[in-house]
């Protein structure tokens, strides 16, 4: 099997699906974002991966067009696409991106996780949205364009909010507003930045989460993630993550949570209040595994490689 891995440059995760893939005779490729072309016309339609050439690569002046040609490569010879990174980018970007894994999909390339479980997961509304639908519960959310809703939002959620970025990942762009000044700068200076307002009353989980990882319909393991310094969990703002066996209650909410998103793979986060309250606060498309497989003992990239070899 020839697979395809959207990944950075640099990826630990690039290296151990390659690992993972190579012990069971496949090929893996590296894949950037940044470097797919679409060509569409009358009687075809193709999406190639043009990688960039470093200067030093090149033999003689003249000979980057060549070579760049002779690298590319149709996606269409893959037989799996596995989209490890979605990196920041414009609307436009992002979109795009989304199209094309959309169009890879529809043409028989099978992506995981598909385009629809990354288009959801992503968003942070849509989530939120969705999750709430299916009945699972997550902290009160609100979402606006203009700074004077949010300040109404502010009041509303006891003036003690979470702000995050619609589309973000690792805690980036996350901040904690309890000051109804600071609100009010933080929620103009977004507002003159064309971005969406997405406020979340805050939840005093006592600086730890549990992260749940989903793989095809399964419950891998659990680990907790303690920050006493810092209400934000992520391991890679210095998190300590250790192993959680998970409960019968929180397998169930993880299933569900990847269930409503269509994510083959997925870690799912849930915070718990000081009454022992539990929540969804996120359910992640393109889940690390580096932590949860040093807490947990657990090959996640052969499981994976396993699940769609």
């Amino acid at each position: 099997m020839k697979i395809g891995i959207l990944a950075s440059e640099r990826s630990w995760y690039y290296r151990d699906l390659d690992r993972a893939a190579k012990s069971r005779g496949h090929l893996c490729e590296r894949l950037d974002f940044a470097r797919l072309a679409a060509r569409v016309n009358s009687v075809s339609a193709t999406i190639r991966h043009i990688p960039c050439v470093a200067p030093e690569k090149i033999p003689s002046p003249g000979q980057r067009d060549g070579l760049q040609a002779d690298l590319a490569c149709d996606l269409a010879e893959f037989d799996l696409i596995l989209v490890r990174t979605m990196p920041p980018g414009s609307l436009e970007q992002v979109v795009y991106r989304m199209d094309v894994l959309a169009r890879l999909q529809a043409a028989g390339t099978r992506v995981v996780n598909s385009p629809k479980a990354l288009e959801c997961a992503v968003d942070k509304y849509l989530t939120t949205a969705r999750l709430q639908a299916a009945g699972l519960p997550v902290p009160e959310t609100i979402v606006c364009e203009h700074e004077d809703d949010a300040m109404e939002a502010f009041d509303q959620l006891g003036h003690d909010v979470v702000v995050k970025p619609l589309f973000g990942s690792e805690g980036r762009g996350i901040v904690r507003v309890t000051d109804p000044d600071l609100a009010h700068r933080t929620f103009r200076t977004l507002m003159r930045l064309n971005a969406v307002l997405y406020l979340q009353r805050f939840v005093d989980h006592g600086g730890c989460d549990v992260r749940i990882l989903v793989l095809d319909g399964q419950v891998l393991g659990g680990m907790r993630r303690r920050s006493p310094d810092d209400f934000r969990t992520n391991v890679a703002r210095k998190a300590v993550a250790e192993l959680h066996e998970p409960t019968a209650g929180e397998i169930d909410l993880a299933l569900r949570a990847a269930l409503t998103t269509e994510a083959f793979i997925a870690g799912v986060d849930l915070l718990y209040d000081r009454d022992g309250t539990g929540y969804v606060i996120e359910v992640n498309a393109v889940p690390g595994w580096q932590a949860f497989g040093r807490v947990t003992g657990i090959d996640v990239a052969t499981m994976l490689i396993n699940r769609v070899g």
